[in-house]
């Protein structure tokens, strides 16, 4: 994150008052870091919220600790497409990779067949993907902290469905995320994920079913196949 070329960066890290050596790699980096905060929170989203408010910069986004960008010019290509003064968002691709070797790929999360349409189906591009202007958030709200798993999802659900916001795709792998996240889990949580997602498109006026949502594992599986055999 740090070797990004683009300097006009403000890095805030949000610890969940960790008891392991976070706090020392932190400090590790000096003046380096922005803003630091070590404290007990009410689960991730409130985390990332606490970010959000602290923030001070035009473009807000989210890099979770087991995710690190692809290369050095990943925020340098974002700021430049930022450039059009039109656009509230930018996403991009995403690499899911092995915990052991980053160099290894589980399964690509590639983002330029997303559509309006694809929400109905519980499909989004990758969260750390997402760069959206912090006037936004300001405007249409933070994270539903109530949510346990797809508050992501009902936040882009509320900007680009409900809200409208303009936000484009720019063809490039912008994240290696390693193996483990929270919805990189069994297929229990994976039907927990769609009930919440079905939630979120209630609560946005998005018409859809359990059933359609549902269908987002069969793609996901099928992506993950594909990888393994290098289609």
């Amino acid at each position: 994150m740090i070797s990004q070329t683009y300097r006009n960066i403000e890095y805030i890290i949000i610890d969940g008052a960790s008891t392991d050596k976070t706090t020392d790699i932190v400090k590790s980096y000096g003046n380096k870091i922005t803003k630091f905060i070590s404290e007990p929170d009410k689960g991730i989203y409130d985390a990332m919220n606490k970010g959000i408010k602290m923030a001070t910069g035009e473009i807000i986004a989210i890099l979770n600790s087991d995710d690190f960008y692809a290369n050095t010019n990943v925020i340098a290509n974002i700021a430049n497409a930022f450039t059009d003064k039109f656009i509230d968002g930018i996403y991009g691709d995403l690499l899911v990779v092995f915990r052991e070797d980053t160099n290894k790929i589980k399964r690509k999360y590639e983002s330029k067949k997303f559509r309006l349409k694809s929400l109905e189906y519980g499909i989004m591009p990758g969260h750390a993907t997402i760069f959206l202007k912090r006037h936004l958030f300001e405007k249409y709200g933070i994270y539903k902290t109530d949510y346990k798993i797809a508050a992501d999802f009902e936040l882009l659900v509320r900007m680009i469905y409900a809200n409208k916001i303009k936000i484009n795709y720019l063809p490039q792998i912008f994240i290696k995320a390693r193996t483990g996240g929270v919805s990189d889990n069994n297929i229990i949580t994976k039907f927990k994920i769609s009930k919440e997602i079905l939630r979120a498109c209630k609560e946005n006026n998005l018409k859809t079913n359990l059933f359609k949502i549902n269908l987002r594992i069969l793609i996901k599986f099928k992506l993950l196949v594909q990888a393994r055999l290098g289609k």
